[in-house]
């Protein structure tokens, strides 16, 4: 049973890397926060389609990855 868990917590956190980097960024880097940039909304935009899609997504893989993790430590 831990083995099982520690493969599923091993895909799980795979799997949240991947959705993570997948992510558009908000702001250019460092050059953005500290130099400006040019952007005076401060990088915020509203999340549509697909991109909303996999921001929830990678919410709910990182929730799943703590309740996985809680559980492991307790078998």
């Amino acid at each position: 049973m831990k083995a099982f868990l520690g493969i599923v917590e091993l895909v799980l956190a795979l799997l949240v890397m991947l959705g993570v980097l997948l992510q558009t960024p908000k702001a250019s880097g460092l050059g953005g926060t500290i130099g400006g940039g040019g952007d005076s909304g401060g990088g915020y935009r509203t999340k549509r389609g697909l991109e909303k899609n996999l921001f929830y997504a990678t919410i709910g893989l990182v929730v799943l990855f703590l309740v996985v993790s809680v559980v492991y430590i307790r078998v």
